[in-house]
């Protein structure tokens, strides 16, 4: 691999959950000015979130599409090889180029391939500093969509991956305060039967494809055990009495 340059910079930018307009002025301006932007794709090579988004902002000349093993979750060892592939191919940009840009949904710092990408340039390429941009996540882009307050007072906020399993979330929803799961679409039954148990279906919302044309949100209370996509977002808020400030 030759050398690569002094100063290179490998910048992880948020651009949302798929809406163009939610992409930060900050975010633009880095997808921008980075030399290369580097969107993650999985083996099918189909077009992702990340990518329709950037292609909103730079040209398809400047956009290296990368692979990522993005839905392997059972084979550790495939998942290890394509992490290791994709951390070759961005070493190798990073020595061409002086600024990389890496393309995430949501917030490169929220359950991003970001963060894995980094972890293995720390290792190839020492002197590349790495840096992150933030961006706007599903779940305030779901709350802002249905009209669902996310905190108030002193009210805790839990993020729950129900790909952890639904105990993990039904913990969290026999907890105080709002809780957010994500991924949950293949679980979208045993989602459902949690919400039910813990008493938490009333007020609770699920969106998914949100910003794009085949956006859904629908109350929870809909729910009737079928699968929903994968990225499925749903927001359980807190027991509220109605009183303002309540929670203070």
């Amino acid at each position: 691999m030759p050398d690569v340059m002094s100063s290179s910079r490998l910048i992880g930018v948020g651009v949302g959950p798929g809406d163009p307009e939610l992409v930060t002025v900050k975010g633009v301006n880095a997808l921008r000015a980075a030399d290369m932007v580097v969107v993650p794709v999985m083996d099918t090579g189909e077009r992702g979130r990340a990518e329709a988004t950037v292609l909103h902002y730079v040209p398809q000349d400047r956009i290296v599409r990368v692979v990522f093993a993005l839905n392997e979750r059972s084979d550790h060892a495939r998942r290890e090889a394509a992490w290791d592939a994709a951390g070759e191919r961005v070493a190798g940009l990073l020595a061409a180029h002086a600024c990389v840009a890496f393309a995430t949904i949501g917030d490169p710092n929220v359950y991003s391939t970001f963060t894995y990408l980094a972890q293995t340039i720390g290792e190839l390429v020492p002197d590349a500093v790495v840096e992150t941009v933030p961006g706007i996540t599903a779940m305030q882009d779901l709350a802002a969509r249905s009209g669902a307050v996310l905190t108030e007072g002193t009210e805790p906020l839990t993020l729950v991956p129900v790909t952890a399993g639904s105990a993990v979330l039904k913990d969290a929803l026999n907890g105080p305060g709002t809780v957010v799961a994500y991924k949950f679409g293949r679980l979208a039954g045993e989602v459902a039967a949690a919400l039910r148990e813990t008493g938490r279906i009333e007020d609770a919302v699920w969106g998914s494809a949100l910003g794009m044309e085949a956006e859904s949100i629908r109350p929870a209370g809909e729910l009737d055990g079928a699968p929903l996509p994968y990225l499925s977002t749903l927001i359980a808020p807190a027991r509220r009495d109605g009183t303002r400030g309540g929670k203070l």
